[in-house]
């Protein structure tokens, strides 16, 4: 399209692909995964977000890659005041060290399969889920994630096991979310609910470990998917 003059614009989520990518023009925003406009029914912000991408078309010749200057409202509320998650199921990921691999994934199971009854009530309400792009349903993401960390798939070519495993962690833990969303009251702010996930779950300790075996791989596909494709920068101190 740039050779045929016409110019492109894009807005990047993962600045260090786009880095290695080098499109002509490019917005980088500090945004989670998913949310490249920022928060959802916040139309004014997501207006500045586009704007802002759109002015790139402006430069006659790139590449260029800026950084968009705001961080999302409910980021900023955040910076005085933490909400707590009440969830209905108890994790103590805190209270329990974990001994041994078989144990976390035994804890993840079991996790998994109370906060289905909460993924059910969610679906009853809705009758709609963001879980499923890996292509799996959620028992099955369950197995799969499982039997990576236990070693059981390690036959799968390296390429599409990167995508599936970024894939089923992304529909696991659009599950969990679902799920707490099921129960009235919850903080709707994208930082409450990650640091919820990310910190007080046994699904974040199983794709903790897939992160730290896809570092051992001498794939670059699988070693890309550990250090940036599984947990974001801004939890990943808590597995440290």
């Amino acid at each position: 399209m740039e050779e045929a003059g016409i110019p492109t614009t894009q807005i990047s989520l993962i600045k260090e692909h786009t880095q290695i990518i080098n499109p002509p023009r490019a917005l980088w925003v500090p945004f989670d995964l998913g949310r490249p406009l920022g928060m959802p029914n916040d139309a004014g912000f997501q207006i500045r977000v586009l704007k802002h991408a759109l002015r790139l078309l402006e430069v006659k010749s790139g590449p260029v890659l800026e950084d968009f200057p705001e961080d999302t409202p409910d980021m900023k509320s955040m910076t005085d005041q933490v909400l707590q998650v009440a969830c209905p199921v108890n994790f103590n990921t805190k209270k329990e060290p974990l001994s041994s691999t078989q144990r976390l994934l035994e804890s993840f199971s079991l996790e998994f399969s109370q906060m289905k009854t909460w993924h059910d009530l969610a679906l009853s309400k809705t009758n709609r889920t963001t879980t499923g792009v890996s292509g799996f349903s959620p028992e099955a993401s369950l197995a799969f994630i499982t039997a990576f960390v236990k070693g059981e798939n390690q036959n799968v070519l390296d390429a599409s096991l990167a995508d599936s495993l970024r894939m089923v962690a992304e529909d696991i833990k659009a599950f969990y979310l679902e799920g707490l969303a099921a129960q009235p009251g919850q903080p709707t702010n994208s930082k409450s609910l990650a640091d919820w996930f990310w910190g007080e779950t046994y699904a974040a300790l199983v794709i903790n470990e897939v992160r730290k075996i896809s570092l051992t791989r001498d794939s670059d596909m699988m070693k890309l998917l550990g250090r940036l494709l599984l947990i974001p920068r801004n939890q990943m101190h808590r597995f440290l």
